[in-house]
């Protein structure tokens, strides 16, 4: 009799997530790719989310990469955000983890933010921990798994699994930390009293001391979250294979149609566009970019004539009304929020790809997951953020842009001067390097090793 192929069986993992497809953004792609990978490292994930979410954005071209056969599970979650959005249109933004700042503040605006930091502690996700504890407890009782997976914002899915491992200590818990709790930028603006400052952060310590592995999504939150007590690990967000591929097919096309670079270049791009992809809010908006913007415009025609600001996804009314009042006005093209894949498209008819992260020190480590996609793209991508910011390092390392901070206007214009007269004379951009550690391949292979 012959002996028989030993096939160990897969590792089984629950992740606790509230962004999942139809959501749009950038806060559903981490945990949809690993999903996607995992089994490929001999893990079978399954997904707990709630059944009627809140969410921002819905792009529903996501469900098509949702994996096959994946089991999900999903309760019912009740959020205060229609109170909230009767209360004053702007709080929708409350969804994403904006609001207005400064001048652009009303009373109604004030008083919305008070309440959603002081009585919604962390967030206004906070209903869903409960109930979730209950569910879980006799789901995973009945249910055998290996690992458990929370993925905030909204933090107050770490206190789901805090509660489950309370009852289940042999069962290792991997938070995962988008972004910072108490560190991240907005936090500040949140109006809390000293005692709803002291439970924030009296929460997010026992996450940390709790947690098996805290992830983090950047190399200074990792150092951050490590000084509070946490086994903290770095694993940043990527981009998927595919997407690089596809995009050098394009470009491999386009070299084929004709050898004269100009006509290259045209065909990618009939004007010198700088392109935002994504959700820009007032905490995150390059004023300086814009003023040296209207400088060059002012003194250059060439570059009046040919350059174009195009947005994709949902940019600040607040913003697009200052911008209105300057001479970009009439060189904005706003497309509103597009899919994923349309998303990639505008990408690659960009000349430039615009990045924007908070101005404070604190958020050095803040890397945000568009930069990935911006990789495999391939065209230049200019960074603002503080000084030797995360960002910096990777754009440094992969040959990919220039960074700079909120008050560099002179090193700014002649780094757009020079990229203009690049496109105008039909210069190729250089090809970015060492971008393969960030496929979300690679990266899930990682996620696997630690786990």
């Amino acid at each position: 009799m012959q002996n028989e192929t030993y096939i160990p069986q897969p590792k089984k993992i629950l992740i606790i997530s509230y962004y999942w497809p139809p959501s749009g953004g950038p806060g559903v792609q981490r945990w949809l790719k690993f999903a996607k990978y995992l089994p490929e490292f001999g893990w079978e994930p399954t997904l707990f989310i709630p059944e009627n979410p809140s969410y921002p954005i819905i792009d529903e071209t996501l469900v098509q990469e949702v994996p096959e056969n994946i089991e999900i599970i999903k309760t019912k979650i009740w959020e205060p955000y229609q109170l909230a959005e009767k209360f004053g249109r702007d709080n929708k933004k409350f969804k994403a983890g904006q609001f207005d700042v400064g001048e652009n503040q009303s009373w109604k605006s004030k008083l919305s933010i008070f309440v959603r930091g002081n009585f919604f502690i962390p967030d206004a996700r906070i209903f869903w921990v409960k109930p979730s504890i209950i569910f879980l407890k006799k789901f995973l009782a009945e249910n055998h798994f290996d690992a458990l997976v929370t993925t905030g914002p909204p933090h107050s899915l770490h206190l789901i699994g805090l509660g489950l491992k309370e009852q289940f200590p042999n069962l290792k818990w991997i938070a995962d930390f988008r972004d910072p709790w108490t560190e991240i930028s907005y936090y500040k603006h949140l109006k809390l009293t000293k005692s709803a400052d002291a439970k924030h952060r009296k929460l997010e310590k026992k996450v940390f001391e709790n947690a098996d592995i805290t992830l983090a999504t950047s190399y200074t939150d990792a150092e951050n979250f490590r000084k509070k007590g946490a086994n903290a690990i770095c694993i940043t967000n990527g981009f998927d294979i595919e997407v690089n591929q596809e995009n050098s097919k394009t470009s491999n096309l386009l070299k084929s149609k004709s050898q004269n670079t100009q006509i290259l270049n045209n065909l990618n791009t009939q004007k010198f566009t700088l392109s935002y992809v994504g959700v820009l809010e007032q905490l995150r908006n390059p004023e300086i970019l814009w003023e040296t913007l209207s400088e060059i415009l002012q003194e250059n025609k060439d570059f009046s004539n040919d350059f174009e600001l195009k947005f994709v996804g949902r940019v600040d009314d607040k913003i697009l009304q200052k911008l209105e009042s300057t001479p970009l006005k009439n060189h904005l093209k706003n497309l509103g929020y597009l899919s994923h894949n349309q998303s990639n498209i505008e990408m690659q008819h960009s000349s430039l790809l615009l990045l924007t992260n908070f101005p404070q020190e604190t958020s050095k480590g803040i890397i945000p997951g568009k930069i990935f996609e911006y990789l495999a793209n391939g065209n230049p991508i200019l960074s603002f953020g503080p000084n030797d910011a995360d960002v910096a390092q990777i754009l440094d390392k992969t040959n990919a842009g220039k960074h700079f901070t909120y008050n560099d206007s002179a090193n700014l214009k002649s780094y757009l001067l020079e990229k203009y007269h690049d496109w105008k004379s039909g210069v190729t951009p250089e090809k970015n390097s060492n971008i393969e550690e960030f496929t979300r391949r690679n990266l899930t292979k990682k996620l696997a090793e630690i786990l």
